[in-house]
């Protein structure tokens, strides 16, 4: 199998989320830096070993070709605006994602500060999204996130692309992005309950609640679960931070998913936004609005050495 870039990577007390746009006609200077990306990781990781610092990068349709040179993602597209009755998934702008985790908030600012240096008026700052870690897990909704990961042999199940599915992507992931901004207040105004009821999971155990009926307005972890007509359950990865100012009144959630099958995110996000059935969305969604809607392609750390 490829050497894969570090998806797997456990979840590190801090996190940097840097959505990036590249400048027209500044591919060849983006393809540079993205080629020799391993050594900038090695600079950074060697300040601490024991900080667990890793990266990924990921790349989206509209630069592939020109910032990479290589074979072309077979499913890789731009986000698709997912419309429902009463809420929105946009799809905002973004060429270059790149994952930066730390048990160290420093390594994190130095490595994007290196970063952004080399890269220069190559590209523009869409958006950056600081995230830690919230107790134990927790969102800031209060509620622990990434219970349904996979572990073990089945986190490579689930991301990494397969000889069979794309042989000239083999060990890279289809990657989904978001940024969620939570209406706090609204959301500490009901009771623990009937938040229990919208999530599908106790809140201070965090134990499954059974399943709603068809006809039924279902709860976030039912619409988020994606089973096949065999019955075959489809599981990404998320990597979410929570992030927040209260002295801005900012609250919200990056949602971050791996996978090997974009698929598999465009029809969770479908049923969250439209229904099941339709009109019936995600509850989650009255009190977390999405901002921002990307797609991207998280080539193997082969793929990315051989841009350069």
């Amino acid at each position: 199998m490829a050497q894969t870039q570090a998806i797997e990577a456990p979840l590190t007390t801090h996190a940097t989320f840097v959505t990036l746009t590249v400048t027209p006609g500044q591919e060849s200077r983006v393809k540079e830096v993205l080629g020799d990306i391993g050594g900038l990781i090695k600079t950074v990781a060697f300040r601490d070993a024991q900080a667990r610092f890793s990266l990924t990068v990921g790349i989206g349709a509209r630069v592939w070709d020109g910032c990479t040179g290589l074979p072309r993602p077979k499913d890789l597209r731009p986000f698709k605006e997912i419309k429902g009755a009463k809420h929105t998934a946009p799809s905002t702008p973004g060429d270059l994602i790149f994952h930066i985790r730390a048990d160290r908030r420093d390594l994190c600012f130095e490595f994007e500060r290196h970063l952004l240096t080399q890269l220069g008026d190559a590209v523009s700052l869409i958006d950056e999204v600081v995230g830690f870690r919230y107790f134990d897990a927790r969102d800031l909704l209060g509620f622990v996130d990434g219970t349904a990961n996979p572990v073990g042999a089945g986190i490579h199940d689930s991301t990494l692309v397969t000889e069979a599915e794309d042989g000239e992507c083999v060990g890279g992931a289809y990657l989904v992005t978001q940024k969620y901004l939570h209406d706090l207040p609204g959301w500490n105004k009901l009771k623990t309950e009937d938040q229990e009821a919208i999530i599908g999971r106790t809140k201070i155990d965090n134990v499954e609640l059974p399943d709603q009926g068809d006809q039924d307005q279902k709860p976030h972890k039912q619409l988020s679960t994606i089973v096949d007509d065999e019955g075959n359950e489809y599981d990404i990865l998320r990597d979410n931070m929570p992030f927040g100012s209260p002295g801005k009144g900012e609250y919200g959630t990056f949602f971050i998913g791996y996978s090997r099958r974009l698929w598999v995110i465009e029809e969770m996000l479908k049923r969250m936004f439209v229904g099941v059935p339709e009109g019936k969305h995600d509850r989650i969604l009255d009190y977390s609005k999405a901002v921002t809607g990307n797609t991207f392609f998280v080539p193997s750390a082969e793929m990315l050495a051989k841009i350069g």
